[in-house]
């Protein structure tokens, strides 16, 4: 792009993806954030004041200096601050959840000790009421190797060894996927599995997508089959 943009020149582009998007029609939404995990939370907090919906926010940081938005939030109707060094505490996520109205939904965004605790306070909760976005992966990728993946619509095979990636044999035999974050975090190498049985390792896809295993992301995930067959 340094070499090669200039004023003036045309770029086609996609629409937005979002993996972390707000059900705008929720009786109740409860924001959850630490951190610089705000920016996406505020965005929902700016759409649902416009909307005139129902919500509250608990953002919470070490001190108010590594506060983002600070001022901006304090006293904010709905809003809680929650400042772990003056209070002594961290963000009580089990009493959130049971403070909150029935039929809320639940969005959480920050590090990734927080996006734990607050999953594993949300056990139980129905999956589509709790949302979650990971800003780096729970586990790591998958480089067992030892499976064969059929590239079905040039009818190459393709052999990952141990210690690659699928990304990694893809990219080195020439074949170009679309890819960014190489983390499974942002969705952009999502590709279709015709046959075989996908090791996920993203955020992305939801717990009932991996077990119907059409889909998985090539940058991070593998195979528990000899045969992959992916539809590229």
């Amino acid at each position: 792009m340094h070499s090669e943009m200039h004023t003036g020149a045309e770029l086609e582009i996609s629409a937005p993806r979002n993996h972390f998007p707000l059900v705008e029609s929720a009786d109740h939404t409860v924001l959850i954030a630490g951190g610089i995990g705000i920016t996406p939370i505020l965005s929902m907090l700016n759409r649902l004041n416009c909307l005139g919906r129902s919500f509250e926010l608990h953002y919470a940081s070490r001190t108010r200096e590594d506060m983002a938005f600070f001022e901006l939030l304090q006293g904010m109707p709905g809003v809680d601050l929650h400042l772990d060094q003056e209070l002594g505490t961290v963000l009580d996520l089990d009493l959130i959840r049971k403070s909150a109205l029935s039929e809320s939904h639940f969005y959480c965004c920050g590090p990734l000790p927080m996006l734990k605790a607050f999953e594993k306070s949300m056990d139980g909760m129905p999956a589509d009421r709790v949302h979650v976005e990971y800003f780096s992966p729970k586990q790591a990728a998958a480089t067992t190797g030892g499976f064969a993946i059929e590239l079905a619509r040039t009818k190459r095979t393709l052999f990952v060894k141990s210690g690659e990636r699928i990304i990694d044999v893809l990219l080195g035999a020439g074949v170009n996927v679309p890819m960014s974050c190489e983390q499974g975090i942002c969705g952009s190498c999502e590709t279709r599995v015709i046959a075989g049985t996908p090791d996920h390792r993203d955020q992305i896809l939801t717990e009932a997508e991996r077990l119907d295993g059409k889909s998985m992301m090539v940058c991070c995930s593998g195979s528990l089959s000899e045969r992959l067959v992916l539809d590229i």
